[in-house]
């Protein structure tokens, strides 16, 4: 075998993970149309096609399955080789891809992404905001930080602070208007700020603890929303009521600018998690991030 022959084996590996070229050009920093020509060249050279394409996926051929099978694992090997060297001189490197929802990079990230790449400076952070939950394995993502009802069961998850308090809050303005409700069940009476998720397109209900018991309710309003944060604003615009996090709503009633309401029925939750695919071999980069998090407090 000729060394030539080599070249297009990470590009045929990365599009084969990602099942397109867009993600993998963008782990790999280059552009889909270098990525393809790399492979077509990889094909020319083999003799034989590897990648079915269309113009809306892309999918292994028999033979492709085949050659992935056999050179996968190697190249697996090869890129934790680089890892480990890395780690022998004392700095893990290269992109760490991380997918998030806003709301998550606001509470428990944001306000430590800046020591983490001081004390780590040949790692770079590329960081995706989805409201809604995603595949991080097959989009070629390191990890991914959500609540942790919603990471999968066959994930490994390392707690990202403690326990998270749900409050409903609206604008003095609003309650003017419209009294408080003085339990859930007469939230049908009120305009609420409701979410619909990205990846369901369901809307979210809201939970309490009535009598001790986890409690849902479907809410009504004018407004609907899929991005978390926005829920605030809407809030203090007067729209109606927002169910939202405590830790962000604390500053707003402290300055008397929103008012907490149902707050008997306040549930709890466990809290944001940081999480990733359980690897053998898994990158020094992310050993790295889960050591940080570990000995940080959020």
């Amino acid at each position: 075998m000729r060394l030539k022959q080599l070249d297009g084996l990470i590009a045929f590996w990365k599009v084969a993970q990602h099942k397109g070229f867009s993600a993998a050009a963008a782990e790999l920093e280059v552009s889909p149309s270098a990525l393809s020509q790399s492979i077509r060249h990889l094909e020319t050279r083999l003799g034989v096609r590897l990648l079915n394409r269309s113009t809306r996926s892309v999918s292994l051929t028999e033979a492709g399955e085949a050659y992935l099978a056999r050179i996968g694992p190697a190249l697996g090997e090869v890129v934790v080789a680089g890892e480990e060297l890395n780690v022998l001189q004392g700095r893990p490197a290269g992109t760490l891809r991380l997918n998030a929802a806003r709301v998550a990079i606001a509470m428990v990230l944001q306000h430590r992404l800046a020591g983490f790449l001081q004390e780590y400076p040949d790692v770079q952070i590329e960081l995706t905001n989805d409201e809604g939950f995603v595949d991080i394995v097959e989009r070629g993502f390191d990890a991914g930080i959500r609540m942790g009802e919603s990471v999968q069961q066959d994930m490994v998850a390392v707690p990202l602070g403690g326990p998270v308090t749900m409050v409903v809050v609206a604008s003095p303005a609003y309650l003017e208007r419209c009294p408080a409700p003085r339990h859930p069940d007469e939230l049908h009476r009120h305009n609420c700020v409701r979410f619909r998720g990205s990846g369901t397109g369901a809307i979210y209900k809201w939970e309490f603890d009535v009598g001790g018991r986890p409690v849902e309710y479907e809410v009504q309003g004018s407004l609907t929303i899929s991005d978390t944060l926005f829920s605030i604003d809407a809030a203090l615009e007067g729209v109606g009521l927002a169910y939202t996090f405590e830790q962000l709503a604390e500053p707003h009633i402290r300055a008397k600018r929103l008012k907490r309401v149902l707050t008997k029925f306040s549930p709890t939750f466990p809290g944001f998690y940081l999480y990733y695919a359980s690897r053998h071999d898994q990158a020094t980069k992310l050993k790295a991030l889960i050591e940080y998090v570990g000995r940080e407090k959020f």
